[in-house]
């Protein structure tokens, strides 16, 4: 039986997952999904020594000659901004995204101040990279595709994928809450920014993935708070990737226990940047019964040895609850 191939490449403090799965019916036989790409700031990966390494590079490496669909769960710049260097060398077939598909001309290039402080810069660094992907997007061919949930379907062969959030009045909300930005002026622009930065995680795509009866669940940096509107029963899922980068508030004990995964990803930077990779919830995870993985070297508590330095983590995912992983080696 084949397999569905899903690798978490180490962007550090990020997200960058490339999902390959066999399909004779797409090029060169395999359906490729890019979800995220991690950031575009030279400083991240300024220090390579864990393994870091740039999503575009680590794509090119892999000699990876096309995406069938491109995923940006939401506006932050170490999820969105690394994708705009992928248009260099592909084409995604579709851009998946929550906002209306023309949202993007609605918006304006906006000044980052040099005296901006370091959050405010990337939020806005994130507004900007995303109008220029979807623009690019646009010019090149590829069809950008507003997504929300309820919204389930057959992504190719044997693999199938539901969305679980945000619902259509939170994708309004937020499309609200972006004109607010653009329309205000001065202290309040900046105040509607800061409002809107500190929510917009929880405006994440929440993605559960199903190959021949093995879950995926991807929930971008959603919260323990985001999961309001999603049912318990539909969050039970093999293999979880933690949100928020397995912050403290990543996940609560009682959505772990309706998850229930045998393997929990958690995509925090070596030096635990913003408190990631939080030991409680780490602990949690393993006391459940879940094996822990990361995207980068992040201490591991009570772990006898440090993680190998490493350019990804990569699954191989088989029916019927199969999950392997292993860190690919620099």
């Amino acid at each position: 039986m084949e397999q569905m191939r899903l690798t978490f490449v180490n962007v550090g403090y990020g997200e960058a997952m490339v999902l390959e799965c066999p399909d004779p019916s797409r090029q060169n036989g395999v359906f490729v999904m890019v979800i995220d790409g991690g950031g575009n700031d030279p400083a991240e990966f300024a220090d390579c020594a864990s393994g870091r390494v740039p999503m575009a590079e680590y794509l090119s490496g892999r000699g990876l000659d096309h995406i069938d669909v491109m995923v940006c769960t939401h506006i932050h710049e170490d999820h969105l901004s690394g994708l705009l260097p992928l248009l260099e060398h592909w084409t995604p077939g579709e851009l998946w995204q929550t906002l209306p598909a023309d949202f993007f001309r609605r918006m304006r290039p906006l000044e980052i101040p040099d005296d901006a402080n370091l959050s405010r810069r990337k939020f806005l660094q994130a507004l900007n990279d995303y109008q220029t992907l979807c623009a690019l997007v646009e010019t090149r061919g590829g069809v950008i595709r507003a997504v929300a949930a309820p919204l389930d379907g057959v992504l190719c062969s044997g693999l199938s994928g539901r969305v679980l959030a945000p619902s259509a009045s939170q994708a309004e909300e937020l499309a609200v809450l972006l004109d607010g930005v653009y329309a205000a002026e001065d202290a309040e622009f900046w105040s509607r920014l800061d409002r809107l930065d500190a929510r917009m995680n929880n405006f994440s795509l929440v993605l559960r993935l199903d190959f021949r009866g093995t879950g995926v669940l991807l929930p971008g940096d959603t919260n323990c708070l985001g999961y309001g509107d999603i049912p318990a029963e539909a969050l039970q899922a093999d293999l979880f990737k933690v949100g928020h980068h397995g912050q403290r508030d990543g996940v609560s004990a009682q959505q772990l226990r309706a998850i229930a995964p045998r393997a929990v990803v958690c995509c925090a930077s070596s030096d635990r940047r913003y408190n990631s990779a939080d030991p409680g919830v780490l602990t949690m995870a393993a006391e459940g019964g879940a094996r822990l993985y990361f995207s980068d070297c992040p201490p591991v508590p009570g772990a006898a040895e440090p993680l190998p330095p490493h350019h990804a983590l990569e699954f191989t995912i088989g029916p019927g609850g199969v999950v392997e992983g292993r860190y690919l080696p620099l």
